[in-house]
Parts: structure tokens; sequence; C-alpha cells
């Protein structure tokens, strides 16, 4: 039973990650999460008068959207500079690579010296 399943998860904030799709790759808000597993949590009340009613999930469901959107920009910026960093990274590295093999090929060089 899924919702038998489910109920723990959603009850401890520890492992209400669990039910996070991988795929997000984190690509989301931790406090989206929070709110959307409380409000599935409610969902799946045993007493149905203590559940929320539709205008209540789209109330609660709604801002949120924005705290992803939010999220998601993050998440690419984050991306991105890491993206910056590796390439310049790659740039230093091919720049003393070039600087070896300029000293090793050059006539001035006795091949006394050892380079890379």
């Amino acid at each position: 039973n899924l919702v038998a399943w489910a109920r723990p998860y959603l009850a401890d904030k520890r492992k209400m990650y669990q039910l996070v799709d991988p795929r997000l790759e984190l690509n989301y808000s931790l406090k989206a999460v929070q709110k959307v597993s409380q409000l599935a949590y409610n969902c799946l009340s045993r007493d149905s008068k203590s559940r929320p009613t539709m205008d209540e999930v789209v109330k609660v469901l709604t801002p949120l959207q924005d705290l992803n959107d939010l999220a998601i920009l993050s998440y690419h910026s984050r991306l991105s500079q890491q993206g910056k960093r590796k390439k310049k990274s790659e740039g230093v590295q091919q720049r003393a690579n070039v600087s070896s093999k300029s000293i090793r090929d050059s006539p001035l060089n006795t091949g006394k010296q050892r380079y890379r």
C-alpha cells in the first residue's frame, strides 16, 4: 500500500528527501520539499475532515513554484560557476604545457634541462 509506505517518510524531516526524484539532482528548493511533504502528509490523514480542500492545496502549491524557479536558477548558476572554474584551470594547464614544449623545442635548449 503506497500510503502506508509513504507516511513514515513524510512524517520525518530527515527521511522526506528520500522521496524526491534523484533525477532532479538537487535542482529544487528544500523549503518546497518540506512544504509539499507536509501537504502530502495532511492529504493522507485518516480523518477525511482533517484533509485539506483543493483550494487549500492550490494555496500551498502556487507560491512553491517561485521557490522552485529560484532553486533552478541557483542550481544553473552553480553549474555555470563550476564550468568557468574548470575552463580556467584547464586553460592554465594548457598554457603550462605550451610553455614546457616551447622551452623543450627551443634551439637554445642544450638538452641538459629536464622538461615534461
